[in-house]
């Protein structure tokens, strides 16, 4: 680990927050100049929360609308991508309403031993880079690799028919698309 800039900057810690929902890292915070103990010390002044073990907030600053994904995002260290259901309802396909947060991971993850946060479903895979968009500061999948996902998940097909309905009358995937990617068209019909 590089060594700390000699003296905290707290310009650079709040410019690192603002763009995650007010919310950073203890290896974020150690790269503006911040040790653990001196981010105690903020918690401790009220300046600071911490969020999670290794995620810490800023107090003042306003909440986010997904901040419970932005706090699982940091917890995969950025390298997780909201998918399934929870890519779905992010979309705004179908009514799908998850009970719980589904991230995908790179397949390379999938031999690390993780302490997943409860309420968190975790998936291993590559997700390349034209399956790839952005709500807000956080990674999804677009919505055809959702719709995938969904499908080859075993998704309730009445929440898939839906999904794949909204989807298509949207413009947001194809009909070919959807055969492309192994979607049967036949029982959604066609766009």
């Amino acid at each position: 680990m590089t060594p700390p800039p000699r003296s905290p900057s707290w310009d650079r810690l709040y410019e690192t927050a603002a763009g995650q929902d007010g919310l950073f890292t203890t290896a974020q915070a150690y790269a503006a100049g911040y040790s653990p103990e001196l981010l105690i010390h903020h918690c401790h002044a009220g300046r600071l929360r911490r969020v999670r073990r290794g995620i810490y907030r800023l107090t003042h600053f306003p909440a986010g609308e997904h901040e419970d994904l932005m706090t699982v995002w940091l917890w995969s260290e950025r390298r997780g991508i909201f998918s399934h259901q929870t890519a779905l309802f992010l979309h705004e396909l179908s009514d799908a309403l998850p009970a719980r947060v589904h991230i995908t991971l790179p397949a390379s993850s999938g031999h690390r031993r993780l302490r997943v946060p409860t309420g968190v479903v975790l998936h291993h895979s590559d997700v390349d880079e034209a399956d790839r968009g952005w709500f807000g500061a956080v990674p999804v999948t677009a919505p055809l690799r959702t719709l995938a996902d969904c499908s080859a998940a075993s998704l309730s097909p009445d929440l898939l028919e839906q999904a794949v309905q909204d989807a298509l009358s949207r413009g947001l995937v194809t009909t070919a698309e959807l055969v492309s990617r192994g979607i049967g068209i036949a029982q959604h019909g066609a766009a």
